[in-house]
């Protein structure tokens, strides 16, 4: 079966156009000896004196581009949104004539295509999912070289294990990004770091393990706290301090975990904001169980250039 294709010219002027700005981007590249930006220098003048941190990285982030820091974990949250929009099954409603019937036929694993490939796929689906409820906990107990596919859900002793292993090491480095604001780092990579932890165990051990702690209904909740408490840090340094993102913390000492005021807790939400966001993208992906792609017998053009 051809794989169809749609409008290759636009694609390939998209293609080339982003090629040739990454070009001049680079070309305009500072060197080395090249003056500090006007943001640099400020970030390393108020770093310690106003923030008590030795990290101007985290100064400009969250201190000085801290609207901009702002905008961005918002923006992720509108993706995350997408994402879970486009990956849940269809919603079952009464305005649309169908859709009703579809959302409970879908919700009963029925599907309302008459298809001989929609059957096909159908088959295939239910035959794996009969196969993971018969097979093995883990590949352990089969022989080594056993000539049959491979259908546990966990992988191997060696995997689990370094699993066990790193997965502590790696929760741990996620944590201190965030947590030490006078060291480069900050929510935004320590939350990455903590998908990459859920997504180790996902390998090893199968989505059964962690399916209670990706669960939507919990996840989201989990997100939506983050994405409360960076509009109060914000909220609140506009009451207290009439400036939205103003410290209203009590500044520790340099080097310490509670220097930098508001950053660190701007950094701490933002840790909780982008790892659940993360989280809920991935997983919403990798559980979809439906295809949102137009079926090829009612696009007449399908497979064609247009």
């Amino acid at each position: 079966m051809t794989e169809p294709t749609h409008r290759r010219a636009v694609g390939a002027a998209i293609v080339a156009a982003v090629f040739g700005l990454l070009v001049v981007a680079l070309t305009q590249l500072p060197d080395d000896h090249a003056p500090l930006p006007a943001v640099a220098r400020e970030a390393m003048q108020v770093a310690l004196p106003r923030w008590h941190i030795t990290e101007p990285v985290n100064e400009v982030v969250y201190g000085t581009r801290g609207f901009d820091t702002f905008g961005e974990t918002f923006l992720l949250l509108a993706a995350v949104v997408s994402v879970v929009l486009l990956t849940r099954p269809r919603e079952r409603r009464a305005e649309r004539s169908g859709e009703e019937q579809i959302g409970r036929q879908e919700e009963a694993g029925e599907s309302s295509a008459t298809d001989s490939d929609e059957r096909e796929a159908r088959g295939a689906e239910a035959e794996e999912v009969r196969d993971r409820d018969d097979s093995p906990p883990t590949p352990d107990v089969a022989p080594v070289g056993t000539p049959r596919p491979e259908r546990a859900e966990e992988m191997t002793v060696v995997v689990r294990t370094a699993a066990r292993i790193v997965a502590p090491v790696l929760a741990v480095a996620g944590l201190y990004l965030a947590a030490w604001g006078y060291a480069p780092g900050g929510g935004f990579p320590a939350g990455a770091v903590v998908l990459g932890v859920v997504l180790l165990i996902y390998a090893g051990f199968g989505h059964r393990r962690i399916a209670r702690v990706t669960r939507p209904a919990s996840v989201e909740l989990v997100e939506l706290l983050g994405a409360i408490g960076i509009v109060m840090i914000g909220l609140l340094g506009l009451f207290l301090k009439g400036s939205f993102f103003a410290n209203w913390v009590p500044l520790a000492p340099e080097q310490t975990i509670r220097s930098g005021g508001i950053l660190q807790l701007f950094s701490g939400a933002e840790l909780i904001e982008v790892a659940s966001g993360l989280v809920l993208a991935v997983f919403s992906l990798l559980v979809m169980r439906h295809d949102w792609s137009r079926d090829e017998s009612d696009d007449p053009d399908a497979g064609t250039d247009r």
